[in-house]
């Protein structure tokens, strides 16, 4: 287009990556679509300020959603806390003759309704998960190429996936780890858990599973983004196990020998998984 025409540079100059970046335009300069996905070309292209208002519109439309199920979830707080709580009335049931309270304890008067916003707040996240990863894909499908957004959506269901396998990963393995712990103190020790301290340490090891299951989708973009091929990641095995072992014993909230092993298998697992994917991927 001449170089005269208002709207050949826009918000944008041709050889200004950054500003094609803010813009939403991809950087091999590629016409993008606007984020309501119509349009198409340079005349679809957003300025800074139409982008800004646009994520705020995408984080208050997800704050709200949280908000709404978030009210749900504090209807739902009871079925959720007799599930966190389920384990450890089994280990009181298998164990009459030990010294412990099966009921948990509030220490304090605020911290029930605390621990209960705690987890109205999570179980609300987790349900309005599909709206605020719908507003996150919509707010960045304008910046990617057709190739990029190839695979976009296959990330963000393996994420999704990744995620979820993580957390039921946590669950099952939970009882033991929690036998382990309560053993572990000696059979002199009365057992009494704060209702907080518990369902903290409970989430958090759900939370942990969940965050480290999704490592492999940052190998295999790596791979495909040609930032560190699948042939440095195979020379880096054995350094890669050793680093493995030690990351699961420092993340492992419960510090117990149960929880290490079911991090660290499934992460030499998805090493290897990885390297595959992403080899077949750059084919």
């Amino acid at each position: 287009m001449p170089d005269g025409d208002p709207q050949t540079h826009g918000a944008t100059q041709v050889g200004d990556p950054l500003g094609a970046a803010v813009a939403g335009a991809p950087l091999n300069g590629h016409s993008s679509t606007t984020l309501d996905g119509t349009g198409d070309g340079d005349d679809a292209k957003m300025t800074l300020l139409e982008h800004l208002a646009e994520l705020r519109k995408r984080v208050l439309i997800m704050a709200l959603s949280v908000v709404v199920t978030s009210i749900a979830g504090w209807f739902l707080y009871q079925p959720v806390l007799s599930f966190v709580h389920e384990s450890y009335k089994n280990f009181c049931h298998a164990h009459p003759g030990k010294l412990i309270s099966c009921n948990f304890l509030v220490l304090g008067p605020t911290e029930g309704f605390l621990t209960r916003l705690k987890i109205a707040s999570y179980i609300g996240i987790a349900l309005a998960a599909p709206v605020w990863l719908w507003e996150i894909w919509r707010f960045i499908t304008p910046g990617l190429t057709k190739n990029e957004k190839k695979y976009a959506i296959p990330f963000v269901v393996s994420a999704c996936l990744l995620f979820s396998m993580g957390v039921a990963t946590a669950v099952l393995i939970w009882p033991r780890a929690l036998t382990w712990l309560i053993d572990v103190a000696g059979p002199s020790v009365t057992t009494g858990y704060s209702l907080t301290s518990y369902v903290s340490l409970y989430l958090l090891v759900c939370l942990v599973f969940g965050g480290v299951f999704l490592y492999p989708i940052a190998v295999v973009f790596l791979m495909i983004a040609g930032v560190v091929p699948s042939k440095t990641w195979r020379k880096w095995r054995r350094v890669a196990i050793v680093l493995i072992c030690v990351v699961a014993a420092v993340v492992t909230p419960s510090n117990d020998p149960f929880t290490f092993l079911a991090l660290a298998i499934p992460m030499m697992v998805f090493y290897e998984g990885s390297i595959l994917l992403g080899r077949i991927l750059k084919k």
